[in-house]
């Protein structure tokens, strides 16, 4: 069994997790990678605000109920403006813990991508591989949206 946790933006600091969780029921999104796993949600959590403190703590604490890997949530990609910290947590989490780390939770709702792509946002600011499972289809973005 897979054991994950989450760690959102704190600016959506009381976000209930709605599209995280669905993404995670129906594995799409960055949650597709474990279509033939039985998942478990371990930890979920805010980055602490920026420039992130939490992070240097709270997957260690997902490590201790489990976790074998700590997904960073859509909304540090998709907010505006996405997360400045996004690489260095990327690189961060698994030097200092060795957990292996996804970018992004539910696919990119659609009405965010056109915005983003719109402003060129992501080319340079992330890898693209890593959008690749958060694009997804048109269809699957507009029931995110």
């Amino acid at each position: 069994m897979k054991k994950v946790g989450i760690i959102i933006c704190d600016r959506y600091h009381t976000c209930a997790g709605g599209k995280c969780l669905r993404s995670l029921r129906e594995r799409t999104g960055g949650f597709a990678r474990y279509k033939d796993e039985e998942v478990e949600l371990v930890g979920y959590t805010t980055c602490g605000g920026c420039p992130g403190g939490n992070v240097e703590y709270a997957p260690e604490e997902m490590m201790n109920n489990g976790a074998d890997v700590v997904h960073l949530a859509t909304g540090l990609v998709v907010g505006y403006p996405p997360c400045p910290h996004l690489d260095y947590f990327m690189e961060f989490i698994p030097r200092k813990f060795g957990m292996e780390v996804v970018m992004g939770t539910h696919p990119i709702p659609e009405k965010y991508h056109l915005v983003h792509q719109d402003l060129k946002t992501w080319p340079g600011m992330v890898a693209q591989d890593d959008l690749k499972e958060l694009l997804s289809d048109r269809e699957t973005r507009l029931a995110y949206d």
